[in-house]
C-alpha cells in the first residue's frame, strides 16, 4: 500500500446550495481523488485526470473549486484542517497544495 498524494481533514464540503460536511476529508491517492465524509463515506471520487479544480475569485484565499464527475464541489480548507501528518496548516497553504497535486497528476487546475 502506497503513501497518500493529498490527504487533508476538517475540508468543509459543500455542493451548491448546501453544505455537505463540515470536517470531511480530501484525498488523492493511487491517481483518484474522494471527497469523503467526517465519517469516512464516499461523496464523490473520480480519477485525478478527469477532475477540474480552480480557485476562482469568489472562492476565497482557503477554498477551491473542484468539479467531480460533472458535480461543483466548493472546498474549504479552515485553520483547523490538517495534512496528512497530522500538523495543523494555515488553509491557504493547504488549498494551494491540493491545486498543485490536482495539475501534477495531470488533472486541470485554474
Amino acid at each position: 500500500m502506497h503513501e497518500a498524494e493529498f490527504n487533508a481533514m476538517g475540508v468543509r464540503i459543500e455542493r451548491w446550495p448546501r453544505s455537505l460536511t463540515k470536517a470531511g476529508q480530501v484525498l488523492i491517492e493511487g491517481g483518484r481523488l474522494a471527497l469523503l465524509t467526517s465519517y469516512g463515506r464516499v461523496i464523490d471520487s473520480a480519477p485525478v485526470q478527469a477532475v477540474r479544480a480552480e480557485r476562482p475569485w469568489f472562492a476565497g484565499s482557503r477554498s477551491t473549486v473542484a468539479t467531480v464527475n460533472g458535480t461543483r464541489y466548493r472546498l474549504t480548507m479552515d485553520r483547523a484542517a490538517r495534512a496528512r501528518d497530522g500538523h495543523r496548516i494555515d488553509g491557504t497553504a493547504l488549498a494551494g497544495r491540493f491545486l498543485a497535486t490536482v495539475r501534477r497528476a495531470g488533472g486541470s487546475g485554474g
